[in-house]
């Protein structure tokens, strides 16, 4: 908890010292100012029993006016100055959250769905609870400085009642520290079941799910099923609810009980001239003050106590550290000039999951094209996470010209790779910011972001588009300058963002390794044969690797290998492993056999009905963890 409370204060800090500073002081005046005002209420109203000197009665007014007026300012300059902090911690706390998101450089946080849980909880508490842990710490403070100066005073007056209410404030402490404990770990018991209610939501309101959740009606099982784990979360916190309910119920009463008993014996001892009218006042104000103190100060130290457990969330993600090792001396990683090799190279995404590659040997010579082919789930593209070096092989090595890719920079690795990902992104940016990103030195190089789009073709339609390649590409939101213009935001088909896509990808032309991972699966055969005649043309002598269900576009590689079951089973040319006659010629041939007479497509009915399926193009790869 130490640890937390430094982390926290440190972030504080870190983003206004100057505000926190100044919200301190006036939150310690703040703390003061109900024990200096009863104590001039009560000198006032002593004075005027005793018919003191008017003087004095008007030097006492006086304070007791300029502690009004202390009180009434000090709320709102410490109001606008937590709200101040609430904005710089909020700004500082996500830069460094997601810088530390950002360093992770392989992809195995992003598919653990506990980790993803903790970086939501890390995302909703990194900018709120370090100020409501300054905040629970100032409030502790604040409230020491009333209890100390009504304890003072309530002493002088009764030290038994003194010690009567202190005993009352306890179990509040306690069952407040007790509950905010309770709710922390409810809010992490609970996380899967919010994420999954998170899920239905957005798929009932995503553009890319209205079209499939309409046309089979599936809007209602959905929404069933966003409800009933919303009543799910709801009930665990409302059984917190319920119980924090009954709990402080039940101390109020108590401390209901110790003020109304305090308050009799105060008109007894007046009544019988122990105590005088301004002790009266002085004593009722310092039963209210020290019970309201105290029950503020056991809420803080609750608040402090659970916003430190979520703020456990932001650190433990801000302080994972690399997820790939990183050796603390990388070997630098030249141009590639002999190829690319996987050495016995085995891997899965868990102990729990199976193999996906179980000792595949391969090797890309540079210069070269090699084509990866095979059915769905045979580890095509977990292969190209590796090459990307997203995660490390469990057994055997991935050489870079003989270097063992583990021992390089990922980022220095990434810098000499170019790739269209076969589940590419699109991007809620302009056309020109949509190429750019592949290489973001071009981002205000809009001659060269043309010559890439026009290597894609695309770049007639982006022309074309109302603003140009400065046109916003989505109706998600509008930009700020067009915003009341109803042509702004154009959303662009399947193909056509498939060639932006292709466009980043160019824009990386001068990249050792080209991989593209079923570039054309999402266009007409036009535009399929366009694509992959200006894909051969930017090739040149590159070195590439290409990866398709469609075999058709690979046969004019320099070599294919057949992946299956996580292995290399076959590699040659097209014309060597069609007169091989194996795995590569059976698929070949079914899929040939599309493009011949009725006759020839009636004789294979049964083997594509058999195996069809596993060679057609396909939006995700079945049976993989993507």
């Amino acid at each position: 908890m130490a640890r937390r409370i430094a982390a926290a204060a440190a972030l504080v800090a870190s983003a206004s010292p100057s505000a926190l500073g100044l919200y301190l002081v006036l939150t310690l005046v703040a703390g003061g100012l109900p024990v200096i005002t009863a104590w001039l209420t009560k000198l006032l109203l002593d004075g005027l029993g005793s018919h003191a000197p008017l003087a004095d009665l008007v030097g006492v007014g006086a304070g007791l006016a300029a502690a009004g007026v202390v009180l009434a300012v000090t709320p709102q300059a410490s109001q606008y100055l937590r709200r101040e902090l609430d904005r710089r911690v909020g700004l500082l706390a996500d830069d460094r959250l997601f810088r530390a998101v950002e360093g992770f450089a392989g992809l195995g946080r992003f598919e653990n769905p506990r980790f993803l849980d903790r970086l939501r909880l890390a995302q909703g508490s990194g900018g709120g609870t370090p100020n409501q842990a300054v905040d629970g710490a100032v409030g502790i403070a604040r409230g020491a400085v009333t209890i100390g100066g009504f304890l003072g005073s309530l002493s002088v007056l009764n030290p038994w009642m003194t010690a009567l209410v202190l005993g009352a404030a306890v179990p509040t402490l306690v069952s407040e520290v007790s509950m905010a404990r309770r709710k922390a770990r409810v809010f992490w018991e609970i996380g899967p079941v919010e994420r999954r209610q998170m899920f239905y939501g957005e798929l009932l309101s995503s553009v890319e799910a209205a079209k499939e959740i309409r046309l089979f009606g599936i809007g209602g099982f959905l929404r069933a099923r966003m409800l009933a784990d919303r009543r799910t979360a709801d009930a665990a916190k409302r059984t917190v609810d319920r119980r924090e309910a009954l709990v402080m119920a039940g101390l109020g009463l108590l401390a209901a009980l110790v003020s109304g008993g305090g308050l009799l014996w105060a008109v007894t001892a007046a009544h019988s001239g122990t105590l005088s009218a301004g002790d009266v006042v002085m004593f009722v104000a310092a039963v209210a003050g020290i019970q309201g103190a105290l029950a503020t100060l056991a809420s803080e130290v609750a608040r402090s106590h659970q916003a430190l457990l979520m703020f456990d969330h932001y650190l433990t993600v801000t302080k994972s550290g690399p997820d790939l090792p990183v050796p603390a001396a990388p070997v630098p990683l030249p141009p590639l000039s002999s190829g690319i090799e996987l050495r016995d190279v085995w891997f899965r995404y868990s102990e729990e999951h199976p193999w996906v590659l179980r000792g595949a040997n391969l090797r890309l010579e540079h210069g070269r094209v090699l084509a990866l082919v095979g059915l769905n789930g045979a580890g095509k593209s977990t292969l190209v996470k590796l090459l990307c070096r997203f995660y490390d092989p469990e057994r055997g090595a991935v050489l870079w010209d003989g270097v063992d890719i583990r021992t390089v920079d990922p980022a220095d690795l990434r810098r000499h790779i170019g790739a269209v990902f076969q589940d590419y992104m699109h991007y809620d940016m302009t056309a020109a910011e949509s190429i750019a990103l592949g290489d973001l030195t071009a981002l205000g190089d809009r001659p060269r972001v043309e010559a890439a789009a026009r290597r894609a073709g695309i770049h007639p339609r982006l022309a074309a588009l109302p603003y140009g390649y400065d046109t916003l590409l989505s109706r998600r939101f509008f930009m700020e300058s067009d915003k009341d213009d109803p042509e702004t935001g154009v959303v662009l088909s399947g193909g056509q963002l498939q060639r932006l896509a292709l466009a980043r990808a160019f824009l990386r032309d001068r990249r050792d390794l080209m991989i593209l991972d079923e570039p054309s699966a999402g266009l007409d055969a036009e535009a399929e044969h366009e694509i992959h005649t200006a894909l051969r043309r930017h090739r040149g002598r590159r070195t590439s690797l290409l990866i398709s269900h469609r075999l058709g576009a690979v046969r004019d590689a320099d070599a294919i290998a057949v992946l299956e079951d996580g292995r290399v089973v076959e590699q040659g040319t097209h014309a060597e492993l069609v007169a091989s006659d194996g795995r590569y010629a059976r698929l070949f041939a079914l899929q040939a056999a599309g493009y011949r007479s009725d006759r020839a497509d009636r004789s294979v009915d049964g083997a594509e009905a058999e195996d069809t399926a596993g060679t057609e193009p396909a939006p995700t790869v079945t049976g993989e963890p993507r």
